[in-house]
């Protein structure tokens, strides 16, 4: 079998090198024409010679997952829907901002999701499998081939719970900062609120941005969005966030999406005022996107600005997420695998 350079890492290509006769700098040259220089085939290579080229053509191919589906919004957002070698399929996303030249891409740690969270089109869909580190860096791989663009930013925002595929995650993290040059602050992990990951990560002093997932301000509410709440419910999660702030020193983000009717009252935002008040954070507030038969709604322009005000007299920061890819189910809560080949939807 033909060895996939982009799964290899740094000592694991030197050796490959070694094996084609050729001496292991070579390694060097290879990745940065990997993940710096976007090459798609190793003709481009041409600061190779021609015989080692045609080594590599014989022994070795750059990446593995394959583009299945691609559509772009107005936005310009960019969603695929991406296949692996075992033909499990799982979407990524390519974000842009106007006037920004940060480019955002919202990866998935999981095929799948076993969190069952209420308003998640993922969830519908079960458990699969966790990604490996490789398989998560190759969907930022394959939008840096494809459109010939660096970049920026990363956001495990995609399908499953990054905290329960925490090693994997991780090991990621450090692909993306020392082969793609992402700096770990431009590189944000988000949790519906696994806790036993969060004190992990505590523990490990991390450097990434922290993203937690919060929805609800009251146990009952929560445990019906978020089954994980029963676990771990809105006091025990927000301990472990004061922790994880006390020994990293960074500020967490709480995420809170806006479903209308259900979490998004004047009484919503002025209990999640009360109990984030102590806390050191930003709050992102996401106006929810429905789906296809969904049960839930956007909420009314007039509530989410209110919701806003509200917790802007915390003097937070408090902003109010950009919506893109709304068109191609592409954004938050959207993406479902509706193509897989392993799973029907439901």
């Amino acid at each position: 079998m033909k060895k996939i350079l982009s799964m290899m890492s740094k000592s694991e290509l030197e050796d490959f090198c070694i094996s084609l006769n050729e001496s292991k700098f070579r390694a060097n040259q290879l990745r940065k024409w990997i993940f710096e220089k976007f090459a798609l085939s190793f003709d481009e290579m041409t600061d190779l010679s021609k015989n080692f080229r045609e080594k590599l053509k014989k022994n070795a191919e750059i990446i593995q997952t394959k583009i299945k589906q691609k559509q772009i919004s107005i936005d310009s957002t960019v969603k695929y829907l991406l296949e692996f070698e075992d033909g499990n399929l799982v979407e990524t996303v390519l974000m842009r901002f106007d006037n920004r030249e940060n480019l955002t891409a919202c990866v998935s740690s999981q095929i799948g999701c076993k969190m069952g969270c209420a308003f998640c089109a993922t969830a519908k869909r079960g458990f699969v499998r966790n990604l490996s580190a490789y398989e998560i860096a190759q969907q930022v791989l394959v939008i840096q081939q494809d459109l010939k663009v660096k970049v920026t930013n990363v956001v495990f925002m995609g399908q499953g719970e990054p905290l329960l595929n925490l090693e994997n995650i991780l090991k990621a993290i450090s692909i993306f900062n020392e082969d793609f040059k992402i700096g770990k602050r431009r590189i944000t992990v988000s949790t519906c609120g696994v806790v036993p990951g969060i004190e992990n990560l505590a523990k490990l002093d991390f450097q990434c941005t922290l993203a937690v997932s919060l929805h609800a301000v009251s146990n009952d509410l929560r445990n019906k969005l978020m089954p994980i709440n029963k676990k771990y419910p809105i006091e025990v999660l927000i301990d472990s966030l004061q922790n994880f702030v006390q020994k990293t020193s960074k500020r967490v983000t709480i995420e809170y999406v806006l479903l209308g009717g259900v979490n998004d009252s004047v009484e919503d935002a002025k209990n999640l005022f009360l109990l984030i008040k102590n806390l050191k954070c930003n709050i992102n507030l996401i106006p929810y996107n429905p789906c296809e038969n969904d049960q839930f709604s956007r909420p009314k322009s007039i509530d989410i600005q209110k919701f806003k005000y509200i917790l802007e007299q915390s003097s937070k920061k408090v902003t109010l997420r950009l919506e893109r890819g709304k068109d191609i189910d592409a954004a938050c809560g959207q993406l479902s695998g509706k193509f897989n080949k392993k799973i029907s939807p439901c």
